[in-house]
């Protein structure tokens, strides 16, 4: 029985460092952040990133990453149009909910839908 717990916990130990190795700091601390989207148009989506207490410059960097990621994931294109840049706009343009930042954007295909096509 003991064995069993030691390999479990050794085990759950692991597991930590592979999660931790994962996961990237913006000015030295961890955040975390989300991007969402409906299914039916990923295209927009919001971003909520924090905690603030950590930071707001990290929490405006991990809200950057974080939305070049998704458009990266479902659209291959890093090009952005923000509602408010979360890492050139104010501070103060930010949207500020609880201890996290929400900015929104919109991920931007060459040649955009509906555009002239091109040869």
């Amino acid at each position: 029985m003991r064995l069993i717990l030691t390999i479990l916990t050794a085990s759950l130990a692991l597991a930590g460092c592979t999660e931790t190795s994962k996961r990237i700091r913006f000015e030295g601390e961890f955040y975390r952040s989300n991007a969402s989207a409906p299914r039916s148009d990923r295209h927009n989506f919001v971003v909520t990133s924090g905690p603030l207490s950590r930071g707001i410059e990290g929490a405006r960097q991990a809200a950057l990453y974080e939305g070049t990621r998704h458009c990266m994931t479902y659209y291959g294109t890093s090009k952005i149009d923000w509602a408010v840049h979360p890492t050139q706009d104010p501070a103060q343009a930010l949207t500020i909910d609880g201890d996290r930042i929400v900015v929104q954007g919109r991920c931007v295909e060459w040649p955009e839908p509906g555009g002239p096509a091109t040869r």
